[in-house]
């Protein structure tokens, strides 16, 4: 949604680039960018104006920061003042000292009140709370089936004692919904009620009679983030009418300007608590003002992509998996394993531009294919465990065979390959490179940028193993190979040449090899 933002914010501070002074001139000239640069994203005239103003009067003011050039101290004054219009430090959710906290969201109908309800109930019951969803909106055509759907996908219960469609009372719901979390031990209450399609008395007054009723620690004022300058009448109409503590931003992911998410804090006086940021249940997050600045500005948003981290991907199955890679044995299993984890994070293009800097490889990311992801994933689902195991068995006519299976061509086959044994091998020289070698240390190998060791410095006994030629035959050749695949933890030395263990002089006998190594070696 802020893309177009922060493609004219960023062009404006390239002229500050390099100069070792700024003018009054140069912010006066980089202050009227800014200017146009938010009136083109649709934010409110005052909030421009008094963000305009304060760039210029800090920008000013600002003696450079040590480590700081002029131009990157414009940057971080800008990047104050967005986080500023944006609501400053987050603010923590008011919860109920005692009994459940209640939540009640209004809103105009089709600003999604009961997509994110569930959305909602979601997030929390992943917070280890026991929600209860309260089906208030009694007007709009089957809003109390779509939220039990809702409830249903989000796994929590819904209280919807009337059919809706007109029918029932939606203040008498919302008490009675609240009784019966009381009485069932409920931690949260979620009370989705009814909009209209334009501001009204009739509508104002039902928000009114039912916050009266329900009493809740947070009125949840939902605003279509894609509204634009319709969003300040809106949201002050709301907090005349209703009042609301909280606003949360509903289709932060549409292609709009923008401007409803930069204007309804300085309008309103109320911060953004939340932000929808999809279509799917998880595309929900916590509004973080620093964090959006950070975005708008290509800075990127690493924080909030290792929270999502956190909660979407099994920890002990990513530590096991980056054991195996920084140990040289990773495995086309253990990427298909990533790869699923990677997916619960959403798009791919969604999780690349929370990365710093992005904003410079915008047309890359526009042309990104998500279905790559998929070719991807067939290719690998199309081999046997033994060639994911080991790629070195994929010959001509099994990476044929697999590209019939997957649907691609031979040639992509021979790419993912080519590009899983480079990212293997990095991985392994990063783990040697974490074990405690470095450059030419023994065991490192050739590290890019490290340098090759001269012949005149080898030691003898590599010059003679260097020279030594390799088996004609394939079984003594694969048993060969077989062996420098032992761990060097059960090899007679160490990466510094230290002994760490004994082992036996003599090779193991076929009989005690692995099943799938015993058919590997009897197909040769």
């Amino acid at each position: 949604m802020f893309q177009n933002l922060s493609d004219k914010l960023t062009d404006s501070f390239k002229k500050l680039r390099g100069k070792g002074v700024i003018t009054e001139a140069d912010i006066d000239a980089t202050a009227s960018e800014i200017r146009r640069a938010l009136l083109d994203a649709d934010v409110a005239l005052p909030v421009v104006r008094q963000f305009v103003s304060a760039v210029k009067e800090k920008a000013l003011g600002a003696t450079v920061t040590q480590g700081l050039k002029p131009g990157q101290q414009v940057v971080r004054v800008v990047h104050d003042e967005l986080v500023e219009i944006l609501g400053g430090e987050t603010r923590e959710l008011h919860f109920a000292q005692r009994g459940p906290t209640i939540f009640m969201l209004a809103g105009l109908q089709g600003a999604g009140k009961t997509t994110l309800a569930g959305k909602l109930a979601k997030w929390m019951r992943s917070e280890n709370k026991r929600v209860l969803l309260v089906a208030a909106d009694l007007q709009r055509p089957n809003a109390v089936n779509q939220l039990q759907v809702m409830g249903q996908r989000a796994g929590v219960e819904v209280w919807a004692p009337e059919p809706g469609n007109g029918v029932g009372d939606p203040v008498q719901v919302a008490r009675t919904g609240v009784n019966h979390a009381i009485e069932n031990g409920f931690d949260l209450v979620i009370v989705d009620t009814a909009g209209r399609l334009g501001i009204d008395e009739e509508m104002m007054q039902q928000a009114r009679n039912i916050r009266e009723a329900i009493n809740p620690h947070e009125v949840l004022f939902v605003l279509d983030a894609m509204v634009g300058q319709d969003a300040v009448q809106t949201s002050v109409a709301f907090r005349d009418g209703v009042g609301f503590t909280g606003v949360v931003l509903s289709k932060l992911d549409g292609d709009a300007r923008g401007g409803a998410a930069l204007s309804v804090r300085g309008v309103t006086g109320q911060p953004i608590l939340f932000a929808s940021t999809g279509e799917g249940l998880d595309d929900f997050e916590r509004f973080h003002p620093d964090r959006m600045a950070s975005r708008i500005l290509d800075m990127g948003d690493i924080l909030t992509l290792i929270e999502q981290a956190e909660k979407k991907i099994d920890q002990a199955q990513a530590q096991e998996v980056a054991e195996k890679a920084l140990s040289g044995g990773l495995t086309l299993d253990d990427f298909l394993t990533q790869l699923q984890q990677i997916r619960k994070l959403g798009s791919m293009k969604k999780i690349l531009g929370m990365l710093p800097g992005v904003g410079q490889f915008k047309d890359q990311l526009d042309n990104f294919d998500e279905k790559e992801v998929n070719r991807i994933e067939a290719i690998v689902r199309s081999m046997t465990p033994a060639e994911r195991r080991d790629v070195r068995l994929l010959n001509g006519s099994r990476r044929a065979r697999i590209a019939a299976g997957s649907g691609t061509t031979v040639a992509e086959v021979n790419a993912l390959v080519k590009r899983f044994e480079a990212a293997r091998e990095m991985m392994k020289r990063m783990g040697g490179m974490a074990g405690g070698g470095m450059g030419g240390f023994p065991g490192m190998g050739n590290l890019p940028g490290s340098g090759k060791r001269s012949k005149a410095r080898q030691p003898k006994a590599a010059k003679k193993k260097s020279k030594s030629k390799v088996s004609g035959n394939p079984a003594k050749r694969r048993e060969a190979e077989l062996g420098s695949m032992i761990p060097a933890e059960h090899r007679a030395g160490s990466a510094f040449g230290a002994p760490t263990q004994a082992v036996p002089e003599s090779r193991p006998s076929l009989d005690e090899l692995p099943d799938d190594i015993k058919r590997m070696l009897g197909g040769l």
